[in-house]
């Protein structure tokens, strides 16, 4: 399709810092390529955001409250006025805390409406617990959903929950992440590590609860010559950092704030195998298939992970990789030295990383999003 005319204005909503969202930005970047305009509105965090390197137009909304019911309350208060007086064509909402003020605008001003589900929202671990918080954002989803015409989300057993649900089945767009063979890793001495230790490396914007780094940090406590690399952020980080110097671990265990995806590649080619943990304690970690397991195949690194069973079927398919019976400090402990005393083991499972690469990455994946955008920016009246 010839490129679309710059005068469609297409606004993406998210409550998670602009800068790091990857998922967000790749999309962003193909509609771009369709000759649209984009916008992206999303919150102010802190300094990654004064130092604005984005290379969308974007709005960050400054927010008295951090986290919590105030938080979204006035979050989402403040994006329904701002899409209420500025002008677009087609809303992207990512995520069902954007989903409200994206539908109610598409109905007042009759403009498409794309609904991207990152996650499945209402079976995330901190609603664990918390009924009548659950019970209204599954109240707002079942109020909305089913009147969507355009829904995308990032595993097939997601979508098929959803197509349960509600009789829709959302198209599939993975997380995939682009070709990484130009990026230069990190040297160890860069890193300040030993040079003849395994480095794993855990990333993410979410290491949360439930997500097995305190397993694996004592499980690299117990086993010698065994570094590694926390990038990123989430609400058990603080914990890590204490637990980490409590053990007199610095040595061993560097931690990383959230970066560019480019910057972050070059902390994951210098290790030797990447790690995801997440329990099967709830449905959203159960049908998950995040950002790092494919940051982790670009890198032509391996993966030590659990058994669940969208991450498990990549790993296992494409033999990237090795599993975990238990999130347990001992099992992890024993693949670890699965592949630290065993070179050649190592070596074909990073070769087969490298080869799995060029079958799944972001260069094929948009071909999917490039279909989606270009059938709703061809529909669109302005």
């Amino acid at each position: 399709m010839p490129p679309a005319s710059p005068l469609v204005k297409i606004a993406f909503s998210v409550t998670n810092c602009i800068c790091f969202d990857q998922r967000v930005l790749k999309m962003a970047g193909v509609v771009k390529e369709l000759g649209c305009d984009v916008t992206i509105i999303g919150r102010r965090r802190g300094e990654c955001c004064e130092n604005d390197q984005i290379q969308f137009r974007t709005k960050r909304l400054r927010m008295f409250f951090k986290n919590g019911f105030l938080f979204y309350k006035f979050f989402n208060i403040r994006l329904f006025i701002y899409l209420l007086f500025h002008r677009f064509h087609i809303l992207v909402a990512n995520d069902l805390d954007t989903l409200l003020p994206n539908y109610l605008i598409s109905k007042i001003k009759r403009l498409p409406l794309v609904y991207d589900s990152h996650e499945y929202f209402t079976g995330v671990p901190e609603l664990n617990g918390r009924p009548f918080v659950k019970w209204v954002w599954k109240s707002i989803e079942k109020r909305i959903f089913p009147h969507l015409e355009h829904v995308i989300t990032v595993s097939d057993s997601i979508a098929e929950l959803y197509h349960n649900e509600y009789g829709m089945l959302p198209v599939v767009i993975r997380n995939l992440s682009p070709l990484s063979k130009s990026v230069v890793p990190f040297s160890r001495e860069e890193l300040n590590l030993n040079n003849s230790s395994l480095l794993l490396i855990l990333q993410g914007g979410g290491i949360n609860i439930d997500k097995g780094a305190e397993e694996l940090i004592e499980a690299v406590r117990i086993t010698e010559n065994v570094s590694l690399i926390i990038a990123g952020s989430g609400d058990v980080v603080p914990e890590l950092k204490l637990i980490v110097e409590k053990h007199g671990l610095s040595d061993r265990i560097r931690f990383f704030p959230a970066m560019p995806w480019k910057e972050l590649m070059r902390l994951t080619k210098s290790a030797d195998a990447g790690v995801i943990l997440e329990k099967d304690t709830n449905i959203n970690y159960r049908f998950s298939l995040p950002n790092k397991l494919f940051d982790y195949i670009s890198a032509g690194i391996p993966v030590i992970t659990g058994n669940l069973p969208e991450i498990s079927k990549i790993v296992s398919s494409y033999n990237c990789g090795i599993s975990v019976s238990d999130i347990t400090p001992e099992d992890i402990r024993n693949a670890i030295i699965r592949l630290r005393d065993n070179h050649e083991f190592l070596g074909t499972l990073k070769q087969n990383s490298v080869i799995t690469s060029d079958m799944l990455n972001w260069e094929k994946e948009k071909e999917n999003v490039i279909t989606l955008y270009s059938k709703i920016v061809k529909g669109t009246v302005y």
